[in-house]
């Protein structure tokens, strides 16, 4: 029996559902408030066509907390939707203007006592692509050897965190991506704050790099985080 097309081929033909499904193309997952912005949309009326989304198999659903965010479900429905957008027009996007204090909390920020926002994202997947942390089932981070030493030189102790989700996978809400969380997350951050790389901001959550900060990081995982500094001081 043939694939039936209609289906999806109905579900991507609305154009509500369609401007959601092209906004979700960043590879992100966001929460149903900033799809129902990008789609011109009331919040009721975004959750009743991202749950018919869910049902036809072209959306995903991951909860944080009381947090639902959305993303595509696979690599087959993206390829579709670029090939599609070759003839679609341009959608509202779902960058909005922020405030200084939302800007800084984006930059940087302590979510539950570990680093979120940008600055807390460019940490984990320096860590992920060294292989100092590794993505695994659970929304979980397993630490090889080579992490473990990594930690242990900046003054972790590991054998203290006794807890099996000692490395948890933290959906960031303004980045909809995953960062460092769980025990290993805030004994990091705290330690950190300690060496003077992190500064939190009186009165606020917000959590800014320091110039110290700066250089370790790009010594100890090669990357660069000036852009992020720049940012925050603006």
């Amino acid at each position: 029996m043939e694939a039936n097309i209609a289906s999806p081929a109905a579900l991507i033909g609305d154009p509500s559902r369609a401007a959601m499904l092209q906004a979700l193309q960043d590879g992100r997952a966001h929460p149903a408030g900033a799809l129902a912005w990008a789609a011109g949309l009331t919040a009721q009326a975004a959750s009743n066509h991202l749950a018919k989304l869910v049902d036809g198999g072209l959306v995903s659903v991951e909860r944080e907390g009381r947090h639902r965010y959305y993303r595509l479900a696979n690599a087959e429905v993206a390829h579709v939707l670029e090939t599609l957008a070759l003839l679609a027009a341009p959608i509202r996007s779902l960058e909005q203007p922020r405030s200084p204090l939302a800007r800084a909390l984006r930059d940087g920020r302590c979510c539950y006592g570990h680093l979120a926002g940008r600055l807390g994202i460019a940490v984990t997947d320096a860590l992920a692509a060294r292989g100092l942390i590794c993505p695994v089932d659970g929304k979980l981070y397993d630490v090889p050897p080579a992490g473990r030493a990594w930690f242990e030189d900046l003054g972790l102790d590991l054998d203290a965190l006794r807890s099996k989700r000692g490395a948890r996978q933290c959906l960031d809400w303004t980045e909809r991506r995953h960062h460092l969380a769980g025990p290993l997350g805030v004994t990091l951050l705290s330690r950190m704050v300690a060496l003077g790389w992190i500064e939190t901001v009186a009165g606020s959550r917000a959590a800014r790099l320091t110039p110290l900060g700066r250089d370790e990081l790009r010594r100890r995982l090669g990357v660069d985080l000036e852009t992020i500094e720049g940012r925050a001081a603006a």
